[in-house]
């Protein structure tokens, strides 16, 4: 490949992984926020689980923007040295860091399609759920809580296989320029 087209590629990889790297931050920010931060007790091993899923998937939509943006800046200069080994490495750890996500968050939805959700139901004490949004008893309303929660889990998978593919383009890209 020619330097021109190095450039365009690098500038639509660190474009989609700032867009992808930015979405997947929200749909975690949104999972957390709406159900799991009620959800959690340290001795329930499911939503502990679900817990150290969903933080890690937000740290490595971090990573996924931070190579993104370190792409895009290897795409206006593409001489320094130091900047295509900082894209080799964040490239690398977005890719091992989405790769984990992505089977943690399958994990999550296995567990919770095989609890039937009852995980994310425990702070309910309310046995009829069709209720609950008027008692005081639970701090959401649960009537919802499950479908959304394997909505929002299913939309995260699929923007860290993105974040995958395109941090792998970017490694595969660097280690191009870096002649290795």
């Amino acid at each position: 490949l020619d330097p021109g087209s190095h450039q365009k590629v690098l500038m639509k990889s660190g474009l989609i992984l700032l867009i992808v790297g930015h979405l997947n931050f929200i749909t975690g920010a949104l999972v957390h926020g709406t159900v799991l931060r009620f959800v959690v007790t340290p001795r329930d091993t499911v939503s502990l689980h679900y817990v150290i899923a969903n933080t890690a998937s937000v740290i490595a939509a971090l990573l996924t923007i931070s190579c993104g943006i370190t792409a895009l800046m290897l795409s206006h200069y593409l001489t320094p040295a130091a900047l295509k080994w900082a894209l080799l490495s964040l490239s690398t750890c977005s890719t091992l860091g989405c790769l984990s996500c992505l089977l943690g968050l399958l994990v999550a939805i296995g567990l919770t399609l095989g609890n039937q959700g009852r995980a994310l139901l425990a702070p309910c004490t309310v046995t009829n759920t069709a209720l609950a949004p008027v008692s005081r008893d639970c701090p959401f309303d649960p009537t919802r809580v499950y479908s959304s929660t394997l909505c929002l889990w299913a939309v995260s998978l699929l923007l860290e296989s993105m974040e995958i593919v395109f941090s792998i383009r970017c490694l595969l890209l660097t280690l191009d320029l870096l002649h290795l």
